[in-house]
């Protein structure tokens, strides 16, 4: 067989890799002029670092074992991470237990049942139970009053803006669910996983391997314009400037709406699928400093009217010894994408974002910055709505030879790394024992 795979992104690229180790032909096209998506790198003076932060957590198996097939498994590392969360102008610990005792903007009763509760998440292996009430309803039912207006409500809004309240509990129960497998020992200390050089190292790896292979193309900078359907089958691409390109089956690795446009023939039911889930865009300000901001990796934001969502300081994750000796900071956000953010430019942005970040660490001081960065990630983060299951696209279109991997199709877990290689491994799979029968 041959098989396109449209998006070069971790899904399409690990879909085409394990489609040639599968024996047969595959022709992967990108509209970008690089591979890897949401995982692209640039350049500190020192390793690359992921425009978007990345790290991963003790239950995402798949990317490890992906890492360790590509020889790199020396380059994963494991280190405790550092979590604050910033109220009513303080630094709050918020690690252990016992910092969500000392967490005094909540009333003592509502800590408790926050705790409580997060054992309680920890422990249901099945979250279906959480499909049908919003996260804010569950908060306020389990958590209490207190627990939801200085804790989730602020985050939640701050996640997805105006549809904070339309959140399915189903979402925050997996997220906490896997938050907590990671932690470890007596003190529930969270261990994290990063790939030291940035995990654009085994997207560079994937692709070195991909162009190796006699049976694989990769285009890139080449934009698809339809999915080519002949006596009711997925035939092949029509690219940009009326090219076509003959295939046994098509692989679509995209967002949903963007698929839905190359795919016209898809019936109704189908395409309200695609198009019927929300979402919000990512955009990270990065600053070099020539000095530490703190001693916090994550720092949450339970504040309404500071404009960023979390501080994180990379280099209390990962020594900046590895960045020429930078202090690395990700101003964090996920915006509407008609928020008036998502227009701006860095310099826009500095003069929105700075004056508070003054606000939390009163020492700070413009001077400290030696450099910046502005990245912004549409589609980044689908919102998971009551009933969001019943709206899922399947894998296998309605017309044969034709299957879509989307972040929107990643449930209940959420978006990420680990995630998009099982999705791409799924398809690429079911591409092959189809064309098989």
């Amino acid at each position: 067989m041959k098989i396109a795979v449209i998006g070069g992104g971790v899904a399409g690229m690990i879909a085409a890799y394990r489609i040639s180790q599968g024996g047969h032909r595959v022709a992967l096209y990108e509209a970008s002029p690089f591979l890897g998506g949401l995982v692209r790198t640039f350049d500190t003076g020192g390793d690359r670092l992921e425009a978007f932060y990345h790290h991963v957590f003790t239950t995402d198996t798949t990317i490890v074992a992906l890492i360790e097939e590509l020889g790199m498994g020396e380059k994963l590392t494991w280190r405790t991470s550092q979590v604050g969360f910033y109220r009513d102008g303080k630094i709050y610990d918020f690690v252990t237990p016992l910092d969500l005792l000392r967490y005094t903007p909540a009333p003592l009763f509502d800590r408790i049942r926050m705790g409580l509760a997060a054992l309680h998440l920890r422990r249901q292996s099945d979250g279906t139970r959480y499909e049908s009430i919003t996260a804010a309803d569950w908060i306020r039912r389990y958590m209490g009053k207190g627990a939801y207006d200085t804790v989730w409500g602020p985050l939640l809004r701050g996640k997805f803006g105006d549809a904070y309240d339309q959140l399915a509990m189903v979402w925050l129960w997996n997220k906490i669910h896997l938050r907590f497998a990671s932690r470890k020992g007596v003190g529930q200390t969270e261990q994290l996983g990063y790939l030291l050089g940035s995990f654009g190292g085994y997207i560079k790896e994937l692709e070195r391997r991909l162009r190796a292979d006699d049976g694989v193309e990769i285009h890139t900078g080449t934009a698809v314009e339809q999915v080519l359907v002949e006596d009711g089958r997925a035939r092949g691409l029509l690219l940009a400037g009326g090219e076509r390109a003959e295939s046994d089956a098509v692989i679509a690795c995209m967002p949903a709406h963007i698929f839905q446009k190359l795919a016209p023939q898809l019936p109704q039911d189908y395409e309200e699928k695609l198009t019927g889930v929300r979402w919000q865009s990512a955009m990270c300000y990065v600053m070099a400093l020539d000095r530490p901001l703190s001693s916090i990796y994550w720092l949450n934001i339970s504040d309404d009217e500071i404009p960023f969502i979390a501080v994180i300081e990379h280099t209390n994750f990962i020594e900046p010894e590895r960045y020429a000796g930078k202090h690395i900071v990700y101003l964090s956000n996920y915006l509407d994408p008609d928020h008036p953010l998502m227009g701006m430019e860095l310099d826009e942005v500095e003069r929105v974002y700075l004056p508070h970040l003054t606000k939390i660490y009163p020492e700070f001081s413009t001077d400290w910055i030696t450099d910046r960065w502005l990245f912004k990630g549409p589609y980044a983060q689908p919102v998971v709505t009551i009933g969001y299951r019943e709206r899922i696209p399947e894998h296998r279109t309605p017309i044969p030879g034709l299957y879509l991997a989307t972040m929107s199709q990643i449930y209940p877990e959420d978006r990420g790394q680990n995630y998009s290689i099982k999705m791409g491994e799924k398809v690429a799979n079911m591409a092959m024992e189809d064309g098989a029968e």
